[in-house]
């Protein structure tokens, strides 16, 4: 055994005579009234004895803080209570509860009873500087940003300083690119000066703080630094020199475009979301004169799914044979699961299909973006739950579905019909055209029908159509249709607009006519076609063959700007829309999407290569005049006037006669 080194050997034992330790380290010698520090001696928690003031230890079964007169705390603590022993030894049951709690306090510990300063208080920390939203945009305190239901629309960030971020691998030296940070934020804070001391009324909403201007600036060099480290330099050294000679109203442009951007669920009233309409510099007659340039060819389009001619009545009949032979047996054109339809219902049970419910994934199937970092491969998945291919779907529906593609057999169903040759083409006639489908018995049927013009995208027809079958899904997710649409449904008539009526998320959304059947959707549009009417659209072989409609003359997105890798592989309409036109459609989410919206955005797609077919067609000395194109003339002499015209039939120059 090691010796002890008596540190406690003054220091009285807790246990005092029932202590029964050969060999104690307390001290068994000293007197009662005798201490370390000469003050009486303290026992530290005697044993419990049936005399003991209980109270006492409840009133102190937790810490506490209290102010004293002086304005100091006093802690009280139950994990050291002290006792003077004779205390201890003494009777409690006629003692008074306060002498019990007075003695007991007189012989507590210095460290206990004595006042404690209160901690000193923090400094609040001065809040980070939020990115506020211009004046127009909010009406609250302290900027901040709300949109027009009250939310907070971005997150307040924290201040920076006017010093390069970090990157792994960087585009160039850190003294570079703080010289190139510097010289970008010079020009920017001139810019913004000139707004200050302009005088109009939309300065408030354009101005930024010395703070917003430092993260514009840094924002805008590590975009530069990490998408393009290979051109780093010139760009900012180009975006520095645009910067040096942009003149006020370009940089309020350029601030409305980046409100616009920064704050999307804000509409204010005092700053405008700048249009982004597209200008071909043409008038609308001479829009369409350039249309027949952009005509798609019918040659090799049945290989892909379009119907240039009805199918035969041999066609047909063979089709009706195979109907009748399967019962009823389809492919789900979901889960690819095998279930039986039954067109007006099982006698039985009344049911329209067999199988039960079907699970599905609705997304497409992805392969995710890989980083520079990653090395490996990395699986297909699905874009709407991001599970690889292979898993059990994320989305259930009551039944299965399954759609019709064989021409002969959309034939069975509805015979195909061609458009009829009647009148001149006027400029009304180009029309922009889209369809939504549902999922009905007899396969996926036509259940809306969009008709506009082109190029100024007014509505001429947009109608609800009755299908031919029972509904099995009406694909409300990306058709947009929902059952409200059908039992709000007003009868089509041509006296009109039909009334408007409020949605659950109290927009104002315009009631739709409904007509009886596909054949008279189709009908109606008819009335805006001849065969030599330009029909517009994206996958326009999905929109005739549910229509089934047979039309030689149409202009197809899809041709126009066509995949890299050739068909079946196509674009998709939002994609071009957000690559080429810079805007941003079917932004529904689960509400589907709006065939308006659809068919006028494919026809800005259109206006935009008409605008590139005027430029080239400009470069070859290609001229406008009074609303016809006159073609280059040898030796450059310009063209008398009404001498020239360009449609249907190619160009035709006509020389003035001597």
């Amino acid at each position: 055994m090691f010796s002890t080194a008596g540190l406690f050997s003054k220091i009285g034992c807790p246990e005092g005579a029932q202590c029964q330790l050969p060999s104690c380290l307390f001290s068994h010698g000293l007197s009662r009234k005798e201490n370390v520090i000469g003050r009486p001696n303290v026992l530290a928690i005697p044993p419990l004895t049936r005399d003991m003031d209980y109270e006492l230890l409840e009133s102190r079964a937790k810490k506490r803080r209290r102010i004293d007169e002086g304005g100091s705390q006093v802690i009280k603590s139950s994990t050291v209570v002290a006792f003077d022993a004779s205390a201890t030894n003494s009777s409690s049951g006629s003692t008074d509860s306060t002498k019990s709690k007075d003695t007991a306090r007189k012989f507590l510990p210095r460290s206990i009873t004595r006042a404690v300063s209160p901690p000193p208080l923090r400094k609040k920390s001065r809040p980070a500087e939020t990115e506020r939203a211009p004046t127009g945009l909010s009406t609250t305190p302290h900027h901040e940003v709300l949109s027009v239901n009250g939310r907070i629309a971005r997150e307040p960030r924290p201040r920076e300083t006017l010093n390069p971020r970090m990157l792994t691998k960087p585009p160039a030296s850190h003294v570079t690119r703080l010289q190139l940070l510097k010289l970008l934020h010079e020009q920017m804070l001139r810019l913004n000066k000139e707004v200050q001391t302009s005088t109009e009324s939309e300065k408030d909403a354009l101005e930024l703080s010395e703070a917003e201007l430092v993260t514009t600036a840094l924002d805008e060099e590590f975009k530069a630094a990490r998408d393009d480290p290979q051109v780093y330099a010139n760009i900012l050294k180009l975006r520095i020199v645009a910067l040096k000679r942009m003149k006020l109203e370009e940089w309020k442009k350029e601030r409305l475009k980046q409100i616009a951007r920064d704050f999307p669920e804000i509409v204010p009233p005092e700053v405008k979301q700048p249009s982004v309409g597209l200008e071909t510099g043409l008038s609308s007659d001479e829009e369409l004169l350039l249309l027949p340039k952009l005509i798609t060819s019918q040659e090799g389009l049945s290989k892909h799914g379009y119907v240039t001619s009805p199918p035969t009545e041999g066609e047909i009949e063979q089709a009706r044979k195979g109907v009748e032979t399967s019962q009823g047996w389809e492919q789900c054109d979901r889960c690819k699961s095998r279930f039986q339809v039954f067109p007006g219902r099982r006698a039985e049970d009344g049911a329209l299909t067999s199988g039960g419910s079907c699970t599905y994934h609705f997304g497409k199937p992805r392969r995710p973006a890989k980083e520079k970092s990653d090395t490996g491969h990395k699986d297909t998945v699905h874009s709407c739950c991001n599970q690889q291919l292979g898993t059990s779907g994320c989305v259930t529906a009551e039944s299965h579905v399954f759609k019709v593609s064989e021409s002969k057999r959309l034939a069975l169903i509805m015979p195909y019909k061609g458009t009829t040759k009647r009148g001149p083409i006027t400029p009304e006639n180009a029309v922009c055209f889209d369809c939504e489908m549902g999922y009905t018995t007899l396969g996926m049927e036509l259940i809306r029908l969009t008709a506009t013009a082109w190029p100024d995208g007014k509505e001429l027809l947009d109608v609800l159509v009755r299908p031919l079958g029972e509904v099995l899904d009406l694909n409300s997710r990306f058709s947009g249709v929902w059952p409200k649409h059908f039992t709000e449904a007003v009868q089509y008539t041509d006296d009109g607009s039909p009334p408007e009526l409020s949605d659950d998320t109290g927009e104002q959304e315009r009631r739709l006519s409904m007509v009886n059947s596909p054949g008279e959707a189709r009908e109606l549009l008819f009335t805006h076609l001849t065969t030599t009417t330009p029909l517009i659209g994206h996958a326009l072989e999905n929109d005739l063959n549910s229509a089934r409609i047979i039309h030689p003359t149409i202009i197809d997105t899809v041709m126009l700007y066509p995949h890299p890798r050739g068909l079946p592989i196509r674009h998709g309409l939002k994609m071009l829309v957000k690559k080429h036109l810079n805007k941003d459609i079917q932004m529904g989410g689960a509400r589907g999407h709006d065939s308006k919206e659809d068919a006028r955005a494919a026809g800005e797609l259109v206006r935009l290569k008409v605008l590139e077919t005027w430029k080239v067609m400009q470069a070859d000395g290609w001229t406008v005049s009074r609303g016809e194109f006159c073609p280059p003339l040898p030796g450059g002499t310009p063209p008398a006037p009404r001498t020239c015209v360009l449609g249907p039939g190619g160009v035709k120059a006509k020389r003035p006669s001597a």
